[in-house]
C-alpha cells in the first residue's frame, strides 16, 4: 500500500495516541513492589506517599511535581467535599476550561478545517492524477486561499494536538495516583476495578459487576458522540449552504478518516477495559466536556462566518 501524505498523517497521528496511552502507563510510579505511588497529604500504612511538591520533586520528576501533584491534590481536596466523581468532574471541567482559554484561536481553526473539508477534497479532485508541477502550484495556491478565506492558519491546528497530549497525561496520571480516587468509589463503584473483572463477574452469574460495565459502555457511548459531533455540524451547515444556494449539499466523502475514527474508537474501549473504572469516569466527562467545548466553538464559528456568507 503507498503511503500518500494523507495515510503518513493518519499513521502519525494514530501513533501520537497510541504513544501517549502507552507512555502514560509507563510513566506512573511504582514503588519497589510494584505498587502505584498515591499522593495524599500524610502517609497511610500499606501503601508508598508521596506528600508534598517537594518530596514529587526531589524523588521523580519536574513534570509530575509542577502538573500531576497540582491535580491529583486537588481532586483530594474536593473528594470529601462533592464526592470522587465530583471531583474529577470539576478538576477535568477546570483544566478543559483553562486549555480552551489557552488554545481558543487554534481549536476555531482546526473546527472550522473540518467544516471546509468538503471543499479540500473538491479542490483534491480536481487536480487528482496530475503531477505535473504547474498543477501542484495551482492546488497549493487553492487551498491557500480556502486557508485565508476562512482565516485559517494550518500550523496553528496541529499546536491544540501537541498541547492537548501532555495535559491529558496529566489528568490521566493524576486521577490514577490521587488517593481519595484510590480509595474512593462512585455510586458504589470501586474504582479501582476495571471494567473487565466488571464483565468477568457478570458471566459468572455475579450481577455486582454490571455497574462496571455500564460505565464502561457509557464511557464508550460519550467518547463516540464526541467523536461523531463535529461531522454531525459539519454536515447540518452543509446542508444550510445548499438551502441557501438552491444546490446539493457537500459533505465529506473521506472514508480514511472514518478508519481512523474506527481505530481510535476500538483502541481506547480495548484500553477502557484494562485501566481503572476512576479513568472510565474520567474519559466519560472529558469526552462530555469535549463536546459542550465543540458546540461553543462551532457557535463562534458561526457568528465570525454565517451561513450563506461568500
Amino acid at each position: 500500500m503507498k503511503l500518500t501524505p494523507r495515510r503518513k498523517k493518519i499513521l502519525m497521528v494514530a501513533a501520537l495516541v497510541f504513544a501517549a496511552v502507552i507512555l502514560t502507563g509507563c510513566a506512573i510510579p511504582h514503588d519497589e513492589s510494584g505498587k502505584f505511588i498515591y499522593i495524599w497529604h500524610e502517609q497511610v500504612e500499606g501503601y508508598t506517599i508521596r506528600t508534598s511538591f517537594s518530596d514529587v520533586m526531589k524523588n521523580e520528576n519536574w513534570f509530575n511535581a509542577i502538573f500531576v501533584y497540582p491535580l491529583s491534590f486537588l481532586i483530594n481536596k474536593l473528594a470529601p467535599v462533592i464526592s470522587v466523581g465530583g471531583a474529577i468532574a470539576v478538576v477535568t471541567i477546570l483544566v478543559n476550561g483553562i486549555l480552551a482559554l489557552a488554545t481558543i484561536k487554534s481549536s476555531i481553526a482546526s473546527q472550522q478545517m473540518q467544516l471546509i473539508q468538503p471543499e479540500l477534497e473538491r479542490i483534491q479532485r480536481k487536480y487528482e492524477g496530475r503531477d505535473d508541477q504547474t498543477a501542484k502550484m495551482r492546488q497549493a495556491q487553492e487551498m491557500q486561499a480556502l486557508y485565508s478565506k476562512y482565516q485559517i492558519n494550518p500550523a496553528s491546528v496541529m499546536l491544540v494536538t501537541f498541547i492537548q497530549l501532555p495535559v491529558i497525561m496529566a489528568m490521566y496520571m493524576s486521577v490514577q495516583r490521587s488517593f481519595a480516587v484510590a480509595t474512593g468509589t462512585f455510586l458504589g463503584i470501586n474504582l479501582q476495578t476495571t471494567p473487565m473483572n466488571g464483565i468477568k463477574a457478570v458471566i459468572g452469574g455475579d450481577m455486582s459487576g454490571l455497574s462496571l460495565v455500564i460505565l464502561w459502555v457509557v464511557m464508550g457511548a460519550f467518547q463516540f458522540l464526541s467523536m461523531k459531533i463535529p461531522q454531525i455540524l459539519q454536515k447540518k451547515r452543509a446542508e444550510q449552504e445548499a438551502a441557501i444556494h438552491h444546490r446539493r449539499p457537500e459533505t465529506s466523502k473521506n472514508s480514511q478518516n472514518m478508519i481512523m475514527q474506527i481505530y481510535m474508537m476500538g483502541m481506547i474501549m480495548v484500553f477502557g477495559l484494562m485501566w481503572p473504572a476512576a479513568m472510565s469516569l474520567y474519559w466519560a466527562i472529558n469526552s462530555i466536556v469535549n463536546i459542550v467545548k465543540t458546540i461553543i466553538v462551532q457557535k463562534i464559528i458561526d457568528k465570525k462566518n454565517p451561513v450563506g456568507r461568500r
